[in-house]
């Protein structure tokens, strides 16, 4: 897609991981062609001497959002962040919904943990997960120049099918409902298996863009990251 503008768009990244960085980078790339664009991962919080640093995990989320409330006096949408940012990616991998908040240490009143539900559709539990998200961030429905990233059931999932089409998981179409793929990556055969890692990760990461397109077309998660990333720019 073609965007007739010289300004970088600036994007704010709040993820589980450093590696989730990676990936979006990658599908960001593709969605915008050739406009550039700076990503800046807020959670876990970038250090130039040291990559990342601070709260990792779906906790480290968790608490980013709280402490956004909190700034923005109830709701993320009046964060100042916005005035520094044009978009903000929240993401949060989808085995979340499986989970308990003491997994995390977190002690919350609210039962929303678990909400796993039967897979196929991964959307009967990713909906599910992005109201819990939403709710971490005070909201009820998306806010403007927000953008949800859900993978089912993690990133993972995007990075096998990107560089691994042909594998038995991703060939099937039960890709979204597959519990660990991350397992399944380590599965590969030696001299081509992917560690997830920065560096492995980094180092295939214009594979990965160039297989987003494919990526989009088998699951409804990249998908619809990529159209509501697309319909959020401002």
């Amino acid at each position: 897609m073609a965007f007739q503008t010289s300004e970088p768009l600036r994007v704010a990244l709040v993820a589980e991981g450093p590696t989730d960085k990676i990936i979006i980078q990658a599908a960001i790339s593709q969605l915008l062609g050739n406009r550039r664009f700076v990503l800046r991962q807020l959670q876990p919080e970038e250090s130039v001497a040291f990559g990342a640093k601070g709260t990792g995990g779906w906790g480290g989320v968790y608490y980013w959002c709280r402490q956004a409330v909190g700034r923005a006096g109830g709701a993320l949408r009046d964060d100042l962040l916005f005035l520094s940012f044009d978009l903000l990616v929240l993401h949060l991998d989808g085995d979340v919904a499986g989970g308990r908040y003491s997994d995390a240490g977190i002690t919350e009143e609210t039962g929303d943990l678990p909400c796993v539900q039967p897979c196929p559709p991964a959307s009967s539990t990713t909906d599910r997960l992005r109201a819990v998200l939403l709710r971490w961030a005070g909201e009820t429905r998306i806010p403007p120049r927000t953008v949800l990233c859900t993978p089912s059931k993690s990133m993972e999932a995007w990075v096998l099918a990107a560089l691994f089409p042909t594998d038995g998981a991703v060939v099937c179409g039960g890709l979204e409902c597959l519990p660990d793929p991350e397992g399944r990556l380590g599965q590969q055969p030696k001299k081509i298996r992917v560690h997830k890692t920065v560096s492995d990760y980094r180092r295939r990461m214009a594979d990965i863009s160039k297989a987003w397109g494919n990526l989009r077309a088998s699951l409804t998660e990249a998908d619809r990251f990529s159209s509501e990333f697309l319909a959020a720019i401002p």
